[in-house]
This record gives C-alpha cells, sequence and structure tokens, in this order.
C-alpha cells in the first residue's frame, strides 16, 4: 500500500503584477511538490477569496514545459534551435559579451531590462544593481502605472487613499476603469459584503459591458477615452443641484469657485455628446453619489492606458471632493497605496551607486530603442547587449513590428532568464531557467491593500533553475561588479532592507504572516489636510510638479488641462480609421503570463475582437469569422465575436494572447503605440484608432 501523501499548508503571496497580491495558503505535498492554492483567510483583504489562475498554480509551476536547463541559441533568431549547455558557459558568454559591448560601444551599450513578472522587490529590481554598478543604461518604467499615478497625485498629493476594506462599509461602491471580477477579485469581495450587508449598490463606469459591469447596479457604458468629460457632466450636475458639500469645499479643496465657474458650460448634454452616455443617465449618476454620503470610488488602472489617461484620473478622483465623500467612513477614493510602503531599497537596487549621468532608457519604446532610433537612445551608443529578467517584450511591448525588427538584429546580443520558452526566450542567444515564487524567498506589498509580507522558499525548483539573485551574483563576479549586496542571501538583503526601512526584521514579518500598515482613518481620509503643502485637495493640477517618481516631463504636457476637462489628444477615429480599440485584460491570461497553463488557454480559446451587431453587419462579418485590425504601425488578424455591450465604433480585444496564436502570427501590440504619455510617459494601450475588414479564411 501506498504511504499517505503528506500535506503541510504553508503561506506565502501571490508574485503577479496585480494589485491584489493576494496573501496565500499552499498545500506543500511530501516538502517537493504544491497541490491547491487557497487564498488566506487570515489577512483582511485577500479575506480567503484567491484568482482562479493563482488557484490552479500547481499546473504552472509542474508544468512539462517549463525550462531546466541553460540553452544557447544553434539557429536563426526565432527558430526556437537550441542546445543544451552548462550554467559556467552560459554566464561564461554572457560576461565576454558584455565586456565586449562595453569595451566597443560603451557601457550604456548594455541594457538590463526587466519588469512586473515578480512583485517581489529582490528578485524584480535586482537588476537594477547590476545596471547602476556598472554604468549600464539604465531602465525608465513607463509601461504600466505612470499615467494613473500622475493624475491621483495631482489631486491628493501623493499615491494613497481610504483603506480599500472600508469598500465594505460603503453603501455606493464606484468601480472605475477597471474590471475586478477578471483583474482585481478581492475589490468585488469587499463590494459583494457591503451589498449584503449594508444594501449597498455598486456603479461600473467602462468602455464595455465586462463581468465586473455585468454585477453592477449602476452601468455607464462609455466611449474610450472620454472618462474626462463623463466627470465634469457629474460635476455640473452635483453644483447645479446642491449636491456639491460647500462647506468641506471651503476648508479641503483649493479653487472651488473658480471649478464650479468652469464647469458651467460642462452639461450633461455637452458630456453625453463627448462620452455616449445619456443625459439621463448622467444625471442619475450624480444624483446617486450627490445622494449617497459614504460613495467610495475604487479606481483603476485603465486610465494609465490612455493618451488623457492622467486627466481623466485626476477627472473622477474630483468628484468625492465636490460632494465631500472623503469625509465618511467608506466613503472617498482609493487607487495604490504606493505612498505608505517607503521602502529603502538602496541595498536592493544599488541606489548608493547610481550616476545620475547615465542615460535611463523608456521601457516602452523598446522597439525604438532596438532599432536605432536617435530620440529613443537619448543621443547614445546603441544597445548592443541585454539581460531580460520578468518580461517577455516580444509579446507585451508596443510597437511590435519595431520590436521584433530590434530583436532580429544580428549584432544583438540577448540573454533571457525565464520560466517558459516565450517569443521574447525564442529570439534570445542564451535562455537560462528560472525559478518560480515559492522556489526561492522574497519580499512583498500590495499596492491595492496595506499589508507587507515575506514569501519564504517552500520547495526546491526542477532541474536547473535559478533565482533572478543567484544569475545576478554570478554575473556580478565576472563583470567585476562589486556591491555588498551581491554577496549576501535574499534572506539576508530582506533583513537589512526591513531595518533599514524601519520595519523590523525579517523574522518579525514572517511571525506576523502579512503586516498591516495601513495609515488610521484621519490619515486615509486626509481629515487634517491633503498632502500637498497647501493642505487642500487641488482641482487645479500643476502638471509640471506632481510628486510622483519619474524621469522627465514628457509628451503634449504643456497642453494638458489644468482643471477637469476632456483633453482631446486620444486618437479621435476617422473616415480611415472608423474604429477606436482597447486591448483590455481578460479574465485567465496576466499580461503574457498564465497563457501556457491549459485550464487559462482552455477558457481564453483563441484572439477574438469584440464587435457591436450594428458595426459587424456593416462589414458583413458573423460570429467566428476572421476580420483584419489596421493602422499605420502593422495589421493583425483576430476572430470576431458580436457583442451589443459596447458602443458602436468601439473594438475590445481581452488579454495579450501569444503572437503565434493570431493568424499571421502578429499579435495586439502591432497596432499599440509608444508615443509618450503626458506628463512623464507611459504606454497607451487601450487608445488605438483602427480600420477593420472581413479577411480571407486562412488556408
Amino acid at each position: 500500500m501506498n504511504a499517505r501523501a503528506k500535506i503541510d499548508i504553508k503561506h506565502s503571496t501571490c508574485p503577479h503584477d496585480c494589485p491584489s497580491a493576494c496573501a496565500l495558503d499552499i498545500e506543500v505535498i511530501d516538502g517537493s511538490s504544491i497541490g491547491r492554492v487557497r487564498g488566506s483567510k487570515v489577512q483582511t483583504y485577500t479575506a480567503g477569496v484567491v484568482c482562479a489562475k493563482v488557484a490552479r498554480y500547481a499546473e504552472r509551476i509542474h508544468h512539462p514545459e517549463r525550462l531546466k536547463y541553460p540553452m544557447r541559441r544553434s539557429g536563426p533568431k526565432g527558430s526556437g534551435h537550441f542546445t543544451r549547455i552548462s550554467w559556467d558557459e552560459a554566464l561564461d558568454e554572457i560576461a565576454r559579451r558584455f565586456d565586449e559591448a562595453e569595451r566597443d560601444f560603451g557601457a550604456e551599450s548594455v541594457w538590463p531590462y526587466y519588469y512586473a513578472g515578480t512583485m517581489g522587490l529582490v528578485m524584480r529590481d535586482g537588476i537594477n544593481r547590476l545596471a547602476n554598478v556598472k554604468r549600464y543604461s539604465r531602465f525608465y518604467s513607463t509601461i504600466c502605472s505612470t499615467v494613473a499615478w500622475a493624475g491621483y497625485a495631482a489631486g491628493v498629493g501623493k499615491v494613497a487613499g481610504v483603506d480599500p476594506r472600508e469598500m465594505g462599509k460603503s453603501d455606493l461602491i464606484v468601480i472605475w476603469g477597471t474590471n475586478p471580477v477578471s483583474t482585481q477579485v478581492n475589490v468585488m469581495t469587499h463590494a459583494s459584503r457591503a451589498r449584503k450587508e449594508r444594501g449597498a449598490r455598486i456603479a461600473a463606469v467602462d468602455i464595455y459591458d465586462n463581468d465586473t459591469m455585468k454585477q453592477a447596479d449602476i452601468k455607464i457604458l462609455l466611449r474610450p477615452g472620454t472618462d474626462g468629460a463623463f466627470a465634469c457632466g457629474v460635476m455640473h450636475v452635483l453644483f447645479r443641484d446642491g449636491l456639491a458639500d460647500r462647506a468641506y469645499l471651503d476648508t479641503y479643496t483649493d479653487c472651488p469657485a473658480e471649478l464650479e465657474a468652469h464647469l458651467a458650460t460642462r452639461t450633461p448634454e455637452w458630456a453625453s455628446a463627448i462620452c455616449g452616455v445619456p443625459v439621463a443617465e448622467i444625471e442619475a449618476f450624480a444624483h446617486a453619489v450627490g445622494k449617497t454620503p459614504r460613495t467610495f470610488f475604487r479606481l483603476g488602472y485603465g486610465f494609465t492606458r490612455s493618451r488623457n489617461g492622467a486627466t481623466q484620473m485626476h477627472a473622477a478622483l474630483c468628484i468625492p471632493a465636490v460632494t465631500g465623500a472623503w469625509q465618511h467612513e467608506g466613503g472617498g477614493a482609493f487607487f495604490n497605496n504606493g505612498s505608505i510602503w517607503k521602502f529603502d531599497k538602496t541595498l536592493i537596487e544599488g541606489l548608493d551607486e547610481i550616476d545620475p549621468n547615465t542615460r535611463r532608457l523608456d521601457q516602452s519604446k523598446i522597439g525604438r530603442v532596438l532599432t536605432g532610433d536617435a530620440e529613443a537612445l537619448r543621443g547614445g551608443a546603441p544597445v548592443k547587449a541585454m539581460v531580460i529578467q520578468n518580461t517577455n517584450p516580444v509579446n507585451v511591448a508596443p510597437e511590435q513590428a519595431l520590436v521584433r525588427q530590434g530583436f532580429a538584429r544580428e549584432d544583438l546580443f540577448v540573454a533571457v532568464h525565464e520560466q517558459f520558452m516565450t517569443e521574447t526566450a525564442l529570439m534570445a542567444d542564451i535562455v537560462l531557467p528560472a525559478t518560480m515564487f515559492m522556489e526561492h524567498d522574497d519580499l512583498y506589498y500590495g499596492g491595492g491593500h496595506q499589508h507587507i509580507s515575506v514569501g519564504a522558499k517552500l520547495i526546491d525548483p526542477p532541474g536547473e533553475c535559478r533565482s533572478n539573485h543567484q544569475v545576478l551574483q554570478e554575473l556580478a563576479k565576472r563583470l567585476g561588479a562589486e556591491h555588498k549586496a551581491f554577496t549576501m542571501t535574499p534572506r539576508e538583503i530582506i533583513n537589512d532592507t526591513l531595518k533599514a526601512s524601519g520595519h523590523g526584521d525579517i523574522e518579525s514579518l514572517e511571525a506576523d504572516l502579512w503586516r498591516d500598515l495601513q495609515p488610521d482613518f484621519r490619515a486615509s481620509h486626509y481629515l487634517d489636510g491633503f498632502a500637498h503643502t497647501d493642505g487642500k485637495f487641488h482641482f487645479k493640477a500643476d502638471w509640471t510638479s506632481v510628486p510622483v517618481p519619474r524621469n522627465q516631463l514628457m509628451g503634449a504636457w504643456q497642453q494638458m488641462p489644468s482643471l477637469p476637462d476632456h483633453w482631446a489628444v486620444i486618437e479621435t477615429a476617422d473616415e480611415q480609421h472608423p474604429f477606436r480599440l482597447a486591448t483590455s485584460p481578460s479574465r485567465s491570461y496576466l499580461n503574457s503570463s498564465f497563457s501556457e497553463t491549459p485550464s487559462s488557454q482552455a477558457r481564453e480559446g483563441a484572439p477574438t475582437v469584440m464587435m457591436h451587431p450594428a458595426d459587424a453587419e456593416r462589414l458583413d462579418v458573423t460570429d467566428g469569422d476572421l476580420v483584419t485590425l489596421g493602422n499605420p504601425r502593422g495589421e493583425t488578424t483576430l476572430a470576431v465575436k458580436i457583442f451589443d455591450g459596447l458602443r458602436r465604433g468601439v473594438l475590445v480585444a481581452e488579454s495579450i494572447h501569444p503572437n503565434r496564436t493570431h493568424a499571421g502570427g502578429r499579435g495586439i501590440n502591432v497596432l499599440t503605440g509608444a508615443e509618450a504619455v503626458a506628463p512623464h510617459g507611459g504606454a497607451a494601450f487601450h487608445d488605438n484608432k483602427v480600420w477593420a475588414k472581413k479577411a480571407a479564411a486562412p488556408a
């Protein structure tokens, strides 16, 4: 008889690029494999709920196609032909090629490139230490949150807000710019609790009838990029109908009279003509928020995907300031808690070694960087060598035609440290096998909540997988890069980082499991003043000095309206490009992660684009027909999904499917631009004008 397997329940934190950073209870079987993954009931934000894709994490961590050994390319780039080599051979070759690039073109010709495949601070950000010590080109992060952060901080003065658990004490939860049923399931946990216990209503503001809107009591269906117009129409009604809290405005805001005068012409009729929401719905929404003191605005990352996203975030954020909702428990606004952590990452990133004269290359402009665009290169040397961790730019970066062209360069050396043979790994010269989060130690925080935690190593990795930190340690030895952190273990780095940040030591944090850092009620609701130096909420944004990390002013920042408005800088549909396309997140993929797991593949199926029935009729297409979408950046082909839950002229393609799953092998991001979004850069993934035509059936 076989011995019964021993199952231990261990604790960790989900590392994926999601604000929820869920607290996890993980079945560890016989100390060597993973079983079921559940949300922890101990941590009050996760509250026992986790998304389905992470619940099935065993199929990812034990996937038969995981990379297990270092490999060297043995055929043309992208051919998939690789030969197994030893770790020493791989690391020696990477170091030799980096040294050659530095000798021939200068240290800035080497560009370490990464992102948020893990949100663990040691494994995500440690690559910056190598760049800083070696004076390689530094990395300017723009692809995700830059735009929305600026819009929120322009109003509040920093990026922090009401305890997100207070949604459970609200009477109206406005979910705007996010689809949490698919992307942040815990938002719905607390909103649903308020509905059940208080009879609260849920309002959803979005561009299509997604899974969150299907659960909402109030549904606001916008045209893409018009949130600011809708917000202004709502605030016009609040002032007009006596629903603005004038005592709160006089005490807590900078220029209420100027705002009211500005909004006098931003009528519901004006707003409706821009955003497509009927006047009656604008009026009803305004009365709902104006007559419900405990209204909680849960604002999301959708704002960061549009060319006018910062101004739209700011406009939406102004509504609870007009109503005075911040005064009440269960009222106010929340986007992200980025300002509360105050981690000292000197050790992790080698901040003590930064040379401010070393250029920072824009993550979103990788296609332009690799194809020699002088502006993207900041007037400096070409990029000749890269090491890539935690990201898959050949699939997820904008301007895919340029990205693929750049990675195909024979004079570009690329080493990719990965868990699966992604489309970026296929273009690499050296591929290194990477650990997953249960196979190493790391430090985490929850952008969508208030907890920090240590995620400890639970099992050994398969084959010869090594962690990001181990790879950087070995490269540092070979490259002569000296820094204290290269000689330390991840646990030692975590311990010293916690102490330097005023968070105690690693043992005390592990004893807490998940430590709650939420500021008290008065601070979270800004009852003693907002975070600007004058203590006021700012209706009038100063876009030149928004208090967020940034590189420089970018995009058309000089044209940004200071007061809430519709800023018409989006890609507008025209005769040649009559559709607006958004590439929204799906439920079972997370960017390009989980696209390799069978259950996620089965749920998502082939790439599709949602199209209004009237638009489909005009193009003579029916469900399942192939259509080609195009603009000056490129073309992609995918199947039509006829759907009446969006405005005419709007297309929505959920998820980033692998490029190879699109007819012709060109993925959705071939249509996405990399022009810098004001005020500090970013990529407008949901802001594309396109044409559409029926495609011939594939051979």
